[in-house]
């Protein structure tokens, strides 16, 4: 199909500013017959998508910036980008710009992968969070729901922690790499228990799964507080090195504060009724991360 598509990029091969060009043929988690992907070194319009039609098939041309592109495999989450360089064909590419994209792809470094898994901890907290008060109030199938996100993200979680972007199919990662994770997404989408009874049981296998992972996802969190002495949330907020997962930064300090990974401080404030907390890293977490 390659080939057959070259109407789609001719013109950006012979165009100075292309990087690489790759081919998707008939990509299954898409409505689309082809996905054509081109990523140019600069452009006034850092994303554009086209569709066309080429012999009856409908293919969808994305243009991309390499500044966004690194951005989107960086912490967006974008995991068709994944599959799109991982599994897409090479057509044409500039001093192995594809080949190299293609082995950024395959290995998560671990810098990035500390951010990554400290970001999807921040989405799994919220969502199981929200499960947990759902199931509370008796709403037992809006929590199943945000149960089932959960899962998901600690799916993702798991995927990231073995050195892994997560893909579309996050399920048949998981299968290869993390049998426990599977095994907890088989017994909730498959048991027998009336609605009610999975989730209760599902909370119970959660909050242990999600305890005995919780510091090693959230080191780059800890390593960002071991610069200061004594954090207010607000300061911590407003690090730039937290901003990727800042959204769900309420979440993360809560839990661990909770779990007692970070220890909390009242400072005085003018009001004698009221305290300002603030978040230390806890001496042995210090020792963990060194």
């Amino acid at each position: 199909m390659a080939k057959s598509l070259r109407p789609a990029y001719q013109e950006y091969i012979n165009d100075s500013n292309t990087l690489g060009i790759l081919v998707m043929e008939e990509p299954k988690l898409s409505r689309f017959d082809g996905i054509v992907l081109i990523v140019v070194s600069d452009s006034d319009q850092p994303s554009q998508v086209e569709h066309y039609e080429i012999e009856g098939r409908i293919i969808a041309v994305n243009v991309i910036t390499e500044g966004l592109l690194m951005e989107w495999i960086g912490v967006s989450g974008y995991d068709s980008i994944i599959e799109w360089i991982i599994y897409g064909e090479k057509v044409f590419e500039r001093d192995d710009f594809i080949q190299n994209l293609k082995e950024q792809a395959r290995d998560l470094p671990q810098t990035k992968r500390d951010l990554l898994k400290t970001m999807v901890f921040g989405r799994l907290m919220k969502s199981y969070d929200e499960a947990k008060g759902l199931y509370e109030s008796s709403q037992y199938k809006d929590a199943n729901n945000k149960m089932f996100y959960s899962l998901y993200h600690l799916a993702r979680l798991a995927v990231i922690e073995n050195g892994y972007y997560p893909e579309m199919a996050i399920w048949n990662q998981v299968k290869q790499i993390d049998l426990e994770i599977y095994k907890l997404y088989e017994e909730f989408i498959e048991g027998n228990e009336p609605i009610e009874k999975r989730i209760q049981l599902m909370i119970i296998a959660m909050d242990h799964v999600i305890s005995s992972r919780a510091k090693v996802a959230v080191k780059h969190l800890l390593d960002v507080m071991e610069k200061n002495t004594a954090w207010s949330f607000a300061d911590l907020a407003e690090s730039q090195a937290i901003m990727p997962y800042r959204l769900h930064l309420t979440d993360i300090v809560s839990y661990l504060a909770e779990k007692d990974v970070i220890e909390t401080i009242l400072e005085k404030t003018s009001d004698a009724d009221m305290y300002k907390r603030k978040y230390i890293l806890k001496q042995e977490n210090v020792n963990d991360i060194c």
